[in-house]
Formats: structure tokens, C-alpha cells, sequence
């Protein structure tokens, strides 16, 4: 006799309302669905060693790995004690069946059990196909005169541990397959019925769900979450060379991209080295290094808190390129925005984390004592000249990105605005650092600040333009969307993944939050197709929705953001961005004038708007506080900030890609064979390309992408001889049909 299913789902129940309840609150739910599930299909929760997979239960669940951390005694128990009636269960059931059954009375007379045949014969030739998949079951099942019961023994073996209840709830819509076995047996019922093959998984409410149950042997859990959503619902009844080689194309061309750079990325990113300005960059340590061993060990870390006196340098740095008004007596060329000055603390911090980097690491640094690194060491040529020369070593040659830093190096000693020519005071904290700075070329520079500062000036000028001679270019922006750019439409090739986007979109009623992801992905594809914004100015986007007034142009300019709204005057959806939210906002493309541009109602797209601004972006909120932002991240238990910032939304767009726009060979899903993941950059790339293949215009181009045409010339548009002259001939040829 099998176990009580009811008395375990009530005892589940129990303790997720009396202990589990107190600590996480609503979030409980998704633990008493998922266990409930578990129950049902009697399988085992997911372990390692001894230990619940508390990854995989927060996959299942929605609940944050930390938290489920946090309170992992109060969580395993109820695991635990699931896991022992599925294993006393399974082994019941086992028993009952090879019991041998004995009988005193004479067989009862009645309806004789109707034996299993392979293939039934269908009652009906004809019939509607339904849209849904549970109608689409129940008709096959009755059209070959089949019930659940008899379906169920007919393609379900006792090694399946396929609980006959699945059946019943599959075919009241109560649940619906997504482990590896249930696509299995939908297999088995397609092959019974003579279906074609897929025919009920194409009509699965949630296409792009990830195939729960993939046994990947050596991989990590949070690696296998990401290579779920790209595998065949039947890579485990795959041969085995044949899931290498799927394993690997999907690490090669989905997940990492296949392009030299990326490769050299990834390397690149396991030799951590920098330091770290907490006060600019947060971060802080919450045991920092208070003596000599604790201050090694971090600095063979890669990554080390910056001395408080290099970092009060940094600030005042920051203070005199991006405050409103420069201090009394100092004269600057230029302020940094916020994006701009982010950047130049980066960037300057790994040059400091290279100079203190160990040398017998894989960074081969300098080793200087990271007490001794001051902004006064980059009046020094020498100190220039090492990194340059280490960079070069460390990638192979020289790309534009040096010449950029010693940009930098040159507006810190021009003359008149140069910030450190006119902080000589700065040579105080000068040291001896052997092998780099000598005791005579410190005494040198206090002695004659301003020839120190002319020096380094003329010898940067000379180094750039060097560099420039032989710099070469490491990373194509133009090479994961090639075959995008190569299409004869551009803008039309790349409008596939909006549509597939579309077509794969998720039953709403049944999973509003993967149906609210799927139109917040529409959408930031969508509004960057039209606008050809930047990420930032797309990122920080606000939103008003129709029946509250629009922010007024003079709040933009002070948020220095824009705003999606509703226009009275066009009956449309306006997105309108100030000039000085802008990058380029002195660009001749602005003149001082905001961004105005009604967008089309093409393609489903105010529906989709509609929909986003009225339920959806309140689904992913989930009751967090309210940015204001157009585009809101999935809000989970442990999310400390509901916008987006560069990297995640990054990782948002690049997830879009990978998930709707890859051609993936094995699971038919994605539209464009060839691309790559790539970020929201490559879609001024994109509309830059289309307009210059229909017009040829550079300054047309630049209109899309708020720019100047020569920008477009330099950096956006792949216009190649073939393109010119295929536009020249259309003219051409104008003559000779005539």
C-alpha cells in the first residue's frame, strides 16, 4: 500500500506555515508549490552530498540563495523529511507490485480489462486542432478511445517513477511538462497516437522554459542553470560524443561568444589586479588589512583598498574635473560627467594596482609598496614607460586604450589647466621606489615642478603619437553582429528577435512573471531599434504612464534624464531626453534642443507598452520601492535596487540575445544564424548600417543615432566599397531600363 500523498502534502503545509512562514514570509509559497510538486511526481529534492542544492531549490523557487542560506537549518528539515516518504514510497510500491496476488473466490463477473495495444486505431480521422495543450491532449487521448488510466500504463514503465496523477493534472492544465522525463513520455504519447514529433511541445504555454532534470556530470550547478535553457529536452538519450559536442558549441558560441577578444577577456579576468578607491567605487572590506601579513596576503589577492592618502587624492582629483565651478585660483579645460569620471577612477586604479601588483604573480607587476603610490609618480616618464611596455606584454600589442591613458597623463601636466602642474605641494609624498623612481629624480622635481610637468608633456606627446603608429585594433564592435550588418536589411534582420520574442511569449495567466520578462525584453530591444540611444539614456529612461501628468522638461534637465510618456497633441508614445542628459550633448546634432520622437505604433508595440506600464513592470517590482525607471530589473528577496545599473543591464540585453536571437541548431530556437552576444551598443551599429546601405548619407545615419556624421564615419556605420557602389548602380542602371 502507497504512502498517504494527502497527509504529506498537509504535513508540508504545516511546517511551512508554523516555521518556515515567520522567517521568509509570502516567498514561502514558492518552497510548499515546489515541494507539493515534488510529492506529485515523486522525485527526489536535489542534493550534494548530504547537503540540499540550495541553487537549484532557488531556481525552483524564487527565493535568493542567500537567504535559503541564511536559514538552511529550518529549510533542510522539510527536504529531508519529503526525500524519506518518496524513498518509503517508491519501495511500497515496489513491494505491492511483486507481491504475487492470491485469490479464494471465483473471478468476478463483469467488464474484463481492456488490454494494451501499441498503436490504437483512431476513432476519427478529421478534427479542429486545439490551440492549448491540455485540449490538444484530451482530444487525442479520446479520439483513440483512450482514457488516462489506460494511457498512463500503456506508455509508462515502474522504472519511470512517473506518478499516474501527472497525467490527470496535465490534462486539466493544472500543470504543465518541464523535466527531462515528462518530455519523454510526451515522446511516448506522440509516438503512440502517430503525432509528429514536438507536436505537444509546441503548444506548451512557456516555449522558452529551461528542460528541468539534465544530469551534467563535473559541472557546476550555477553553470548547468545556464546551459539548461540551450540543451534539447533529449540531450540525456543523446549519444555521448554527440552532448560534447553540443555542450561545447553552446559554451563556444551562446554562452561566451567565439571572438578572440572575448577569449582574451575571459583570461584576462582571472588575474584580478587594481585598487580600489572605497569612498568612489564602495566595496569596502569588512576586515581590512591592519597589519603586514593580512596587507600581502591582499595585495597576492589582486584587488587592495586604496591608502587613505592616495584616495584623498583621488577626491580632489574628482572634485576639480566635476564640480560646477573650479576652487579659487585654479583654472581647468573640460569636466567630467559622471559616466566620464567612473571611468578615469577605473582606470587610473589599475594602473596603481599594476605598480603594486607582485611580481611573482600571474600579473608580473611592479611590486611597489601600495604606501608609496601617489598621483605625483605620473609626472615621472619612466613610470609611464613601464606601463605602457607591461601592458603591451600582457596583451600582445598596443590598442587605442593606451593612447587614451596618455591622454589622461597629458591634461594632468598641460600648462595653465593641468591639475597636477598646479599642485606642486603633491611631490611631498614622493618616495624612493627602486628600480622606477631614484632619490635625485625626486629632488629633481621639487626643485623645478613646471619643467618636470613640461618633460612629461612633451615626452606623452611623443609616446601617443608612437602608439598611434602602431596601435591595432583587439576588440571588432562589429563582429558579433555581422551577419545582422551583412543583411540587406539590417534593421529588419535584427526586428526577427523582437518577433520571436512574440511568438515564444509565455501564457501571462499562468506565468506572469516570465510572461512580464519576455515583454520588458520586447521592449528594451523595441525602444532601442527606434531611438538608437545609448545605454545609459535607454537605462535610465523614465516612465509616465497615460493618466498622470509628463515630468516637465526643466525636472529632466535637472535629472539630467528622459522620460517615455503619453502625447495628447500626436495620440502617441513620446520619448522625450533633454540635450545635457547626452554624452554629446554639445554635439551640433542637439543644438541645445531636447530629443523628441513619437514612436511608431508598428509591430504590437503600444500593446505591448500598454501592457508593461499597466501590469507588468508592477509584476517585477513585486512591492520593492519604485525607481521611476521605464525598465525595472526581477525583483527577489535579497534585490537591494530595482534599477539597473551598466553591467546588468548589459547582461539583460545580452541575455535577450542569447535566449531569442541565436540560431541554436539543437533546439530550433533563436532566428539568426552566425550572431553572437553582444550589449545594447551594437544597435546604433545596427541603424547606422541600415541607413547608409538605403541612402548612403553619413549624415542621415548620424540623425539616428543623435551623432555626427563623422562619428558615424569612425566608429558606427560598416559601409564597405561593395555597399557604395550596388547604391551607385541603382542609379545607374535607371538608365538602361528606361
Amino acid at each position: 500500500m502507497t504512502y498517504n500523498e494527502k497527509s504529506e502534502r498537509a504535513r508540508v503545509e504545516d511546517y511551512c506555515r508554523v516555521r518556515l512562514f515567520p522567517v521568509l514570509g509570502a516567498a514561502v509559497n514558492g518552497i510548499q508549490r515546489y515541494l507539493h510538486q515534488l510529492v506529485e511526481e515523486r522525485r527526489f529534492p536535489p542534493y550534494r552530498g548530504r547537503l540540499l542544492d540550495l541553487t537549484i531549490v532557488s531556481d525552483e523557487t524564487g527565493i535568493a540563495v542567500d537567504a535559503l542560506r541564511l536559514h538552511r537549518k529550518l529549510v533542510q528539515p522539510i527536504f529531508d523529511a519529503v526525500s524519506r516518504w518518496i524513498a518509503n514510497d517508491v519501495v511500497a510500491r515496489a513491494n505491492e507490485a511483486e507481491r504475487p496476488r492470491k485469490s479464494t473466490r471465483a473471478r468476478k463477473s463483469g467488464r474484463q480489462t481492456r488490454p494494451v495495444v501499441e498503436f490504437p486505431e483512431a476513432l476519427f480521422e478529421e478534427w479542429s486542432d486545439p490551440h492549448t495543450f491540455e485540449d490538444a491532449l484530451l482530444l487525442h487521448v479520446e479520439r483513440h478511445g483512450d482514457t488516462l488510466t489506460h494511457l498512463f500504463k500503456a506508455v509508462v514503465q515502474p522504472r519511470d517513477h512517473f506518478h499516474h496523477t501527472t497525467l490527470l493534472k496535465w490534462a486539466r492544465g493544472d500543470a504543465m511538462p518541464h523535466g527531462v522525463k515528462s518530455f519523454e513520455i510526451l515522446e511516448r504519447i506522440e509516438r503512440r497516437y502517430r503525432l509528429p514529433a514536438g507536436y505537444f511541445r509546441e503548444k506548451l504555454p512557456h516555449q522558452t522554459r529551461a528542460v528541468h532534470g539534465h544530469m551534467l556530470k563535473g559541472i557546476s550547478a550555477p553553470e548547468q542553470r545556464r546551459l539548461a535553457w540551450h540543451l534539447p529536452h533529449d540531450f540525456a538519450n543523446r549519444p555521448k560524443a554527440q552532448q560534447e559536442e553540443i555542450l561545447s558549441w553552446v559554451r563556444k558560441v551562446i554562452i561566451t561568444g567565439s571572438t578572440e577578444y572575448r577569449r582574451y577577456q575571459a583570461e584576462a579576468t582571472k588575474q584580478r589586479y587594481a585598487v580600489r578607491f572605497r569612498s568612489l567605487q564602495g566595496g569596502k572590506r569588512k576586515h581590512p588589512a591592519n597589519d603586514a601579513g593580512e596587507l600581502e596576503a591582499e595585495i597576492k589577492s589582486g584587488v587592495i583598498d586604496a591608502p587613505a592618502a592616495l584616495e584623498a587624492e583621488m577626491v580632489e582629483l574628482l572634485r576639480f574635473k566635476t564640480s560646477t565651478l573650479t576652487a579659487f585660483g585654479l583654472q581647468r579645460n573640460g569636466v567630467w560627467g559622471e559616466e566620464t569620471a567612473s571611468q578615469k577612477v577605473e582606470h587610473l586604479g589599475l594602473m596603481f594596482g599594476a605598480l603594486a601588483a607582485v611580481e611573482d604573480s600571474q600579473v608580473k607587476g611592479f611590486g611597489a609598496n601600495v604606501n608609496d603610490l601617489c598621483f605625483a609618480m605620473l609626472i615621472f616618464p619612466n613610470v609611464w614607460d613601464w606601463y605602457l611596455q607591461w601592458r603591451e606584454r600582457r596583451r600582445g600589442f598596443c590598442t587605442k586604450w593606451e593612447s587614451d591613458m596618455l591622454s589622461i597623463a597629458l591634461s594632468l601636466v598641460r600648462k595653465e589647466t593641468g591639475w597636477l602642474r598646479q599642485h606642486p605641494t603633491l611631490a611631498q609624498r614622493l618616495t624612493p621606489i627602486p628600480g622606477l623612481i631614484s632619490r635625485a629624480d625626486i629632488d629633481q622635481v621639487r626643485t623645478d615642478w613646471d619643467a618636470a610637468c613640461d618633460a612629461m608633456h612633451k615626452h606623452g606627446r611623443i609616446r601617443s603619437k608612437e602608439i598611434d603608429r602602431v596601435s591595432r585594433v583587439h576588440r571588432d564592435p562589429f563582429e558579433p553582429i555581422l551577419p545582422v550588418l551583412e543583411a540587406d536589411s539590417p534593421v529588419g534582420e535584427y526586428r526577427k528577435i523582437t518577433e520571436e520574442i512574440l511568438r515564444l511569449m509565455p501564457d501571462e495567466h499562468r506565468y506572469p512573471r516570465a510572461a512580464a520578462e519576455a515583454v520588458r525584453s520586447f521592449l528594451i530591444l523595441r525602444l532601442g531599434l527606434h531611438t538608437g540611444l545609448r545605454q545609459k539614456n535607454l537605462r535610465e529612461l523614465l516612465v509616465c504612464p497615460r493618466d498622470r501628468t509628463p515630468t516637465s522638461e526643466r525636472q529632466l534637465e535637472d535629472k539630467k534624464c528622459g522620460e517615455l510618456r503619453w502625447s495628447q497633441r500626436e495620440q502617441g508614445w513620446e520619448v522625450l531626453i533633454p540635450a545635457v542628459a547626452f554624452k554629446n550633448a554639445n554635439s551640433s546634432f542637439f543644438g541645445s534642443k531636447p530629443f523628441r520622437l513619437v514612436l511608431p505604433d508598428f509591430g504590437r508595440l503600444y500593446e505591448m507598452i500598454d501592457a508593461y506600464v499597466d501590469r507588468h513592470r508592477s509584476r517585477l517590482l513585486n512591492d520593492a520601492r519604485d525607481p521611476g525607471t521605464l525598465f525595472v530589473k526581477t525583483v527577489k528577496v535579497t534585490s537591494a535596487n530595482a534599477a539597473y545599473n551598466q553591467t546588468t543591464f548589459y547582461e539583460a540585453w545580452k541575455l535577450t540575445i542569447q535566449r531569442y536571437g541565436i540560431y541554436n541548431p539543437y533546439t530550433g530556437r533563436g532566428v539568426i544564424k552566425g550572431l553572437l552576444p553582444h550589449g545594447p551598443h551594437n544597435v546604433r551599429d545596427v541603424l547606422a548600417t541600415h541607413i547608409l546601405k538605403q541612402t548612403g548619407s553619413y549624415e542621415q545615419a548620424s540623425y539616428a543615432i543623435q551623432d555626427t556624421p563623422d562619428m558615424v564615419q569612425k566608429h558606427y556605420g560598416r559601409f564597405l566599397p561593395q555597399d557604395k557602389a550596388a547604391i551607385a548602380a541603382q542609379i545607374l542602371n535607371r538608365v538602361w531600363a528606361a
